[in-house]
């Protein structure tokens, strides 16, 4: 029995209480994902000590030969997963099973409703494998020494799942981890050595290290212990070899998730550099995806020796969505993040891996518009970041983006840039679009009335990354994108000689009322236009194409940045009864209430708010009243 000394009680985090609650009171319809999970973890800490040890031998002492071991006690109602790696201190312990020491938990927890098998695929996303031992056991002890330290700073830590853990300092003869799982009576089933050799044969045998269990004799006396997976790592092997349910099963374990992958790739690349990657593309958002920060889910091994769990080198930003491995044969045993940072054989594999996964959605948005368009509901805001973070392949990336647009009578975005293309009438010289708030606010911008009457389709973007990506994006296949908001509108061949020179004849005969409108408004407005955009509406304002968007300044202000005043152009349409009847107005003080009422609607459709909306509303009852009395 090891002694233990300065013995704690600790209360959970409240993440992790909930989480406990979760998987002690709810039965999962696949229980034995516990032992995939904690057999896992075990293997990644022998792989860690593995790379550690590349630079300091004296971790491994005279225990080289690392392992991971299952065993069942029937008479004591345990399974105990051992391992002799990496070890933790008890700062460690105190963070990692006492802490979900992650963003986004409330995010994650949110999501939680009560459906067990919804519930158990999200705790899969979330990536807390430890807290799978719940599921099967009643209390669990783990005890663990770190590698390099001495046998009086081993830890155990215990705990029901109630609230609380005990934590203590104990004698630990040799380094690493023992978890200890009492079982519960309906998991006896997994008391069985047969049962546990099953499960570790099918999601584990791919593993490097070696998964012992116990040899025993005719007498069931422990003998020894014998590897019960094959080793080789699935990645090595021919593609050939390999069936669908194997791949499927190995991203259960490399990516901690419970559902199958929506599609992968298995690719051994050879020539300057030698590589394999096996990438994975998810069917459901991992917890931190909106994290830019949180790690990335690519694993990196040199040789089949394991380096390091998020390789961000490895993949851009906009796919940290991916979930796999690369194995290099080229780059150094003790390759550090430094190294990878600036180094050619990174970027290759970067570049290569960039475009294998570009290839994969593209094949599938073109055999698979369905399954495309479930992918782009999950992921499609983050592949938005992809234009102006890899101009290399920003063509590739601008066609898998989809938008909701005029022609489709919904708000999902299902239109494609070459569908739009294709829909061009010859004459269409640009690709129109909208940025609003809302999808509600694109769709019912004033701004589109002329496109609508003409049959022009325009895209409608509304998420907060639309402006930004636009601003990086400036054309595609050689057609220019325009904002229907800025500038001034120029049709080009879309619009006939005698529509021109209606606009010209408006722009003379009203260009009385212009002014008076610009000496009303002063200061407020960059100057006052005939509008070419509006058949329905009196007014509108556009931002000029030299000037911030107004999307672009609630970015920054979100941002908390400084955002430089913007005037806009104020487009009258002078068809308009509403704009006749203000500009027959001979009392020029009345004239500039109007004028100004004009403009605060125009601000309100384009902007979604007011500088000052007390003084709308002042305004606005003021002028009801005159025209009641």
């Amino acid at each position: 029995m090891a002694e233990t000394r300065q013995a704690e009680t600790h209360g959970f985090q409240t993440e992790v209480k909930q989480l406990l609650h979760l998987m002690i009171h709810s039965l999962y319809s696949n229980k034995e994902i516990f032992l995939r999970e904690l057999v896992s973890n075990a293997s990644d800490a022998a792989d860690k000590l593995r790379f550690k040890a590349l630079s300091d031998g004296s971790l491994l002492a005279d225990d080289g030969e690392l392992w991971v071991r299952v065993s069942a006690d029937k008479d004591a109602g345990t399974i105990t997963i051992s391992d002799n790696g990496i070890g933790m201190t008890r700062e460690e312990v105190m963070t990692n099973l006492g802490t979900i020491a992650k963003s986004g938990t409330a995010d994650f927890f949110s999501q939680l409703s009560g459906d067990q098998a919804k519930d158990s695929r999200l705790i899969g996303q979330f990536g807390v494998g430890f807290y799978s031992a719940f599921i099967v056991a009643d209390s669990v002890t783990v005890r663990t020494r770190a590698a390099g330290t001495s046998a009086d700073e081993g830890v155990e830590w215990t705990s029901r799942g109630e609230g609380e853990f005990d934590i203590a300092v104990i004698q630990k003869a040799k380094r690493g981890t023992d978890i200890i799982l009492h079982v519960r009576e309906d998991a006896n089933e997994f008391l069985d050595e047969w049962r546990l050799k099953s499960i570790i044969t099918k999601y584990s045998d791919h593993l490097s290290i070696p998964v012992q269990m116990p040899k025993r004799d005719d007498d069931d006396k422990h003998t020894g212990w014998d590897s019960v997976n094959s080793g080789q790592a699935l990645w090595t092997r021919d593609k050939s070899e390999i069936t669908d349910d194997e791949y499927k099963e190995f991203y259960k374990t490399v990516a901690h998730d419970f559902d199958e992958p929506l599609l992968w790739s298995h690719n051994k690349v050879e020539g300057t550099s030698e590589y394999t990657s096996l990438l994975y593309i998810p069917k459901r958002a991992p917890w931190d995806l909106w994290n830019r920060d949180q790690q990335h889910g690519i694993k990196l091994y040199v040789k089949r020796v394991f380096i390091m769990d998020d390789a961000k080198q490895l993949m851009p930003t906009y796919l940290r969505f991916v979930r796999g491995l690369m194995d290099s044969a080229d780059l150094p045993l003790n390759v550090s993040r430094e190294i990878l940072q600036d180094n050619k054989i990174t970027r290759s594999m970067r570049n290569g891996s960039t475009k294998k996964i570009l290839s994969m959605l593209s094949k599938l948005a073109k055999d698979e518009p369905d399954t495309y368009q479930e992918f782009w509901n999950t992921f499609g805001t983050v592949l938005k970041e992809g234009p102006a973070e890899d101009s290399a392949n920003q063509e590739k990336i601008a066609s898998l983006l989809r938008f909701a647009s005029t022609h489709e009578d919904q708000r999902e975005a299902r239109v494609s840039l070459d569908a739009y293309l294709e829909r061009m009438s010859e004459k269409q010289d640009k690709i129109y679009y909208i940025v609003a708030d809302s999808y509600e606010a694109a769709r019912d911008n004033p701004a589109l009335e002329i496109f609508r009457q003409k049959g022009i389709e325009v895209l409608l973007l509304s998420e907060r990354i639309d402006e930004w990506l636009m601003s990086h994006m400036s054309e595609y296949k050689e057609k220019p994108f325009q904002s229907v908001t800025r500038g001034d509108l120029d049709l080009g061949e879309l619009d006939d000689a005698e529509t021109k020179q209606k606009h010209e004849a408006a722009e003379k005969s009203f260009k009385p009322q212009l002014e008076r409108f610009e000496k009303a408004l002063g200061d407020q407005i960059k100057t006052v236009r005939v509008t070419h955009r509006l058949t329905q509406s009196p007014a509108c304002i556009v931002t000029d194409d030299n000037d911030m968007s107004t999307q672009m300044a609630k970015l920054m202000e979100a941002a908390g940045q400084p955002v430089p005043e913007t005037k806009y152009i104020f487009e009258i349409n002078p068809e308009h009864t509403l704009v006749q009847r203000i500009t027959a107005l001979t009392d020029e003080q009345r004239f500039a209430e109007w004028a100004h009422l004009l403009l605060d609607q125009a601000t309100l459709a384009e902007r979604g708010s007011l500088k000052d909306p007390a003084q709308f509303v002042t305004r606005l009852n003021r002028l009801m009243l005159e025209l009641t009395e």
